[in-house]
């Protein structure tokens, strides 16, 4: 499956901004049939607190331009968007759609950023997910989770062979972006893919980096601080030959790991 991972900077609240800088990217290079188009964290409003504002209503604005891409493109679609929780809070998550527009798969933000305050305004979900995408077992990760790799080995144990990261990381700790995601890569023998965006918002701002690593950890396709999109094929015979050569998952401590 080929990968189309779009950094761009992040039109601040302005969904109809967002989805024609996501059209202009993809029409700029088209992305075959079966390919599967990363988007970042909140792709079409920015990482805001303001849940009124950027929460999904009735019409699932977010949710819907996202089905529309993946069935112009007749692609998958992976893009962050919020949605409600029962105490008034969002959640933070990432979503999967199918070529035909369907909703493949969910996942809430288990970690939401309380050194911004977003766990004030975000509660947390409580699973990681592991979602078939045309024969790739994907597991979305959103921003700060990268940071905590028990949510990565739950979902390897459950099956994920690709780790679709999507965030909003910032400036101050950009270092810590590339390292991170290689980490994940090579401890899970997993295909990990980075996309982060670029420009800044009102409060922030941000490097882009993303980037498309390999299960050995090896740097596949990766963008500076540009917008760009990053295109990279995903190869899971490589993944299988990397597993079988080196079995280091079969050593796992299933009493250290969740089921």
């Amino acid at each position: 499956m080929n990968i189309f991972a779009l950094q761009y900077d992040i039109a601040w609240e302005d969904r109809t901004a967002n989805v024609a800088t996501i059209r202009r990217l993809l029409n700029a290079d088209r992305p075959p049939a079966g390919s599967m188009i990363v988007l970042p964290e909140m792709a079409l409003t920015g990482f805001s607190m303001n849940v009124d504002r950027v929460a999904e209503t009735s019409a699932w604005e977010s949710e819907t331009a996202f089905a529309d891409l993946a069935r112009d493109y007749q692609s998958w679609v992976i893009g962050g968007l919020v949605t409600r929780a029962a105490d008034g809070r969002g959640y933070n998550e990432a979503v999967i759609m199918n070529p035909d527009g369907g909703t493949a798969g969910r996942y809430a933000k288990m970690h939401p950023f309380s050194y911004t305050g977003e766990h004030d305004h975000y509660a947390s979900g409580d699973e990681p997910a592991v979602i078939d995408c045309g024969g790739l077992k994907v597991a979305p990760i959103v921003c700060y989770d990268l940071r905590f790799p028990e949510v990565f080995r739950t979902a390897a144990r459950r099956g994920a062979e690709v780790f679709a990261v999507i965030a909003c990381w910032l400036e101050g700790r950009h270092r810590h972006w590339p390292v991170l995601l290689q980490a994940r890569a090579i401890e899970n023998q997993a295909w990990v893919i980075g996309v982060n965006r670029v420009g800044r918002d009102p409060r922030h701002n941000y490097l882009g980096g993303s980037c498309v690593i390999d299960p050995a950890g090896e740097i596949a396709a990766q963008a500076g601080l540009d917008e760009t999109v990053v295109r990279s094929p995903i190869d899971l015979e490589h993944l299988h030959a990397i597993r079988g050569e080196f079995p280091a998952l079969r050593d796992l401590r299933p009493d250290w790991v969740r089921p």
